[in-house]
């Protein structure tokens, strides 16, 4: 073995796969490549994957809490008993464009497809604990345009690459702030634009103050007052 990879290397070391991690670099030879690939990394991942590393070398493409140039983001506080009724209202603005919306459980991912099935929209979910057959007839179901509306956990979402994606909808906000660049980069792939709407109800104010200060910004507003 001459190369090990490690691809999404923040959320791999802090999601409990860092016991299977350290079983595996036990088993590899001390000469080797190892590569860490992450679009984020929060200083204690960089911390802890500086210990599995000798002397690397860090390649960064942008400054840290960058988001794609081309995505045109906006903010809605919004009760959280109100964020179905007004998901449904945006997505009647571009019912022929592919999204994905990110909600933060696996139940809560279930419930959303079913309401937004009773509106009358093409929606399907990839829950992480179904199959990877069941998760690739979904995802080959949306990537196809048969589907048009993905709903989606951090988890389920990582590393999706499908180009025609334009709109991505925070329905919860993540609880870490981090996953808010990886969620909304879902969108302007490829050198396309793409907007990024996320819903803060009263009870999500502090993930949002983390994820603002994370981008050196504020997230502007298009509808609502802060709670």
């Amino acid at each position: 073995i001459e190369y090990f990879v490690l691809d999404e290397a923040d959320r791999m070391l802090d999601m409990g796969f860092i016991h299977d991690i350290k079983k595996i670099i036990a088993l590899l030879p001390q000469q080797r490549q190892s590569l860490f690939f992450s679009a984020t990394m929060p200083k204690l991942m960089a911390e802890i994957s500086g210990s599995y590393l000798n002397n690397p070398v860090r390649v960064q493409v942008a400054p840290p809490g960058k988001t794609a140039d081309k995505v045109t983001q906006g903010l809605h506080y919004i009760a959280k008993g109100e964020k179905t009724r007004l998901l449904i209202e945006l997505l009647e603005t571009h019912r022929d464009e592919a999204a994905i919306v990110f909600s933060r459980t696996k139940h809560g991912s279930d419930r959303l497809v079913k309401a937004l099935d009773k509106a009358g929209y093409a929606a399907v979910t990839v829950p992480p604990s179904k199959s990877p057959g069941h998760r690739e007839r979904a995802l080959k179901a949306f990537r196809n345009g048969e589907m048009l509306v993905l709903v989606a956990t951090d988890v389920a979402a990582r590393g999706l690459d499908i180009p025609q994606v334009r709109h991505v909808y925070n329905y919860d906000l993540p609880n870490v702030p981090e996953n808010y660049i990886h969620r909304i980069g879902r969108t302007a792939r490829a050198g396309m634009d793409g907007a990024a709407v996320a819903f803060c109800a009263p009870d999500e104010t502090d993930e949002l103050k983390a994820i603002q200060k994370v981008l050196k910004m504020d997230i502007p507003v298009l509808s609502g007052t802060p709670w």
